[in-house]
């Protein structure tokens, strides 16, 4: 197993709270971004004071330097582990556990909180795990979603993992943060609005995990015997060209689906597909600031 990658992530709006951090705050305290003048009798740090400024007062009052202070977040991953996100050969969960992985090592690096909520057809109580620091709370998210997935039974079969994700997301309505949906999106997209906008007050980040083997049907003609991922509903299929064309057509209509909900709450989704990429991360943040 490799190292885990870093990413440098960066928040399109101020945050607020006091404990210190590295995204830029709303609060007032020892910080390097200047606000403003005010008097000493109002704010009584001569610690602060500015000579030059309150010699050119036309008040002739003494004035102190007034900064912003830089802060830090609470860090969430809203993991989708549903009876989808294990098809394949494991190429998905390879992706979920590098990202995991490589969040805890960004958030620890950043100076913020970092946790988990997990859902499928419900909310996975069992995985939650509440904002914490550390240098190895990215493995300790991997190694407890590994524990599950590993488990006999593990994931709910269903298809309604939209209501799985609008439980876990109660969890976090109305708190600012930064939150990671991570999900292949495999379920219908009727609710998905209603949790997003229970998330209206963080910055949310959807993460589509897609195996190559889900966007790409295969090459030679025949019977194929296909199973429901979430369901687990079988289906066969004389795989053709024209089949082919419908496959792909598919999937970009499936794209264009999840591209149409997201851009109704003006957020981007970043795909993943074969392996994590934490250059790919940095760069959607940063465009995505700009």
């Amino acid at each position: 197993m490799r190292a885990p990658q870093e990413f440098h992530y960066r928040l399109p709006t101020r945050v607020r709270g006091h404990r210190p951090g590295s995204h830029p705050g709303l609060a007032i305290g020892a910080g390097q971004e200047f606000v403003s003048h005010v008097s000493l009798y109002e704010r009584a740090d001569p610690r602060r004071l500015d000579l030059r400024a309150s010699l050119r007062s036309l008040r002739q009052e003494w004035l102190v330097r007034v900064n912003r202070q830089r802060a830090g977040v609470a860090v969430h991953a809203v993991v989708d582990v549903s009876a989808s996100m294990r098809f394949g050969a494991g190429s998905k969960r390879q992706m979920v556990g590098d990202f995991l992985e490589s969040l805890g090592l960004s958030a620890f690096r950043a100076g913020d909180l970092l946790g988990m909520l997990a859902f499928d057809t419900r909310e996975r109580e069992e995985l939650f795990l509440p904002p914490r620091i550390g240098r190895g709370s990215g493995s300790l998210l991997r190694q407890r979603l590994e524990e599950f997935w590993d488990a006999e039974g593990g994931a709910e079969k269903g298809d309604d993992a939209a209501q799985g994700l609008e439980l876990a997301a109660k969890r976090l309505a109305g708190r600012d943060g930064l939150v990671f949906i991570v999900s292949d999106f495999h379920w219908p997209l009727e609710r998905l609005s209603a949790a997003l906008d229970l998330l209206a007050h963080s910055t949310v980040v959807p993460l589509i995990v897609w195996d190559r083997a889900e966007m790409e049907p295969p090459a030679s003609n025949g019977f194929a015997l296909l199973r429901d991922s979430e369901s687990g509903a079988p289906r066969t299929l004389w795989l053709r060209p024209s089949l082919r064309v419908r496959w792909h057509e598919a999937v970009a209509h499936r794209r264009e689906q999840l591209e149409r909900v997201f851009a109704a709450h003006f957020i981007r989704p970043l795909y993943l597909q074969g392996s994590f990429d934490a250059e790919v991360m940095s760069k959607y943040f940063l465009e995505g600031v700009q």
